[in-house]
């Protein structure tokens, strides 16, 4: 691995909107890039290789870029080319317990994977977007990619630790989107869309350093009138026909924990 920086043979799977990005800056970057992706055709300056295996035949680092429901089976596809001692960066979005699975295959063959996390949306902001890596060859791939212009922060713990780290952020970033594209649509029903998209934008800016833990203090503290008002939330989106996803599982969710709560006020 004594390859200079420049000329670092790097395979990529999937050029869709990340793995495009990555591949292109990789080019600028100095790097020797090829790759592979059955639907769509290889970025200028990206050598086109015919199938997985084919792409990473002759790689240092690969990066599986294609999507989590595809990045066992792109994996399996790909081993027969893998070489001992390939970095195989798993950037897919899925499990801890998948990322040790895949870890295990790569393995079998003499590779080493890292456990990749892509921290923030990557249009606009192609190999500089943050990603976090874990696992024992974790300091590696920061190497390789530092001359990259890559933005590695590595997550002390084994594989697994990045991805882990990633979903936790998932449940609140998306089930924020998803709490808002809800409440758009039942603000747009009811006729007061402009004022809510005002409001949401000013509270989010007021949010502070302290806002994390009110939150939870709060709902624990009145998780009870907070269940409630969700089912009115939810009833209210229903009469004005948007489907409430988010608001029932609120409802469902502070019920379960202000349970233990009533439990202990009806034992007294």
């Amino acid at each position: 691995m004594n390859t200079p920086a420049h000329q670092l043979r790097v395979a990529v799977l999937g050029f869709g909107e990340a793995g495009g990005a990555f591949a292109r800056d990789l080019v600028v970057a100095g790097a020797d890039v090829r790759g592979f992706d059955p639907k769509v055709v290889a970025p200028e300056g990206v050598t086109q290789r015919s199938d997985d295996a084919d792409a990473v035949r002759d790689a240092e680092l690969v990066f599986n870029l294609t999507t989590g429901n595809e990045a066992e089976s792109v994996l399996r596809a790909a081993l027969p080319g893998l070489r001992p001692g390939t970095v195989w960066a798993e950037a897919n979005t899925v499990s801890p317990a998948l990322k040790v699975q895949l870890a295990e295959l790569v393995e079998d063959v003499g590779g080493e994977l890292v456990d990749v996390a892509i921290m923030a949306p990557v249009p606009g902001k192609g190999l500089n977007t943050p990603m976090t890596a874990a696992g024992p060859a974790a300091p590696l791939f920061g190497t390789m990619m530092s001359g990259l212009g890559g933005a590695i922060k590595l997550v002390d713990g084994p594989i697994g630790a990045a991805s882990s780290r990633k979903l936790l952020r998932s449940v609140v970033y998306k089930g924020l989107a998803a709490a808002v594209v809800e409440a758009m649509a039942g603000a747009a029903a009811a006729g007061c869309a402009e004022w809510f998209h005002e409001h949401l934008t000013t509270e989010f800016v007021n949010f502070d350093a302290n806002m994390i833990d009110r939150l939870i203090s709060g709902t624990y503290t009145h998780a009870n009138r907070r269940a409630e008002e969700m089912a009115a939330a939810a009833q209210q989106l229903t009469d004005l026909g948007i489907t409430p996803h988010i608001a029932s599982a609120t409802r469902d969710a502070l019920q379960a924990i202000a349970a233990p709560h009533r439990q202990g006020e009806e034992g007294l």
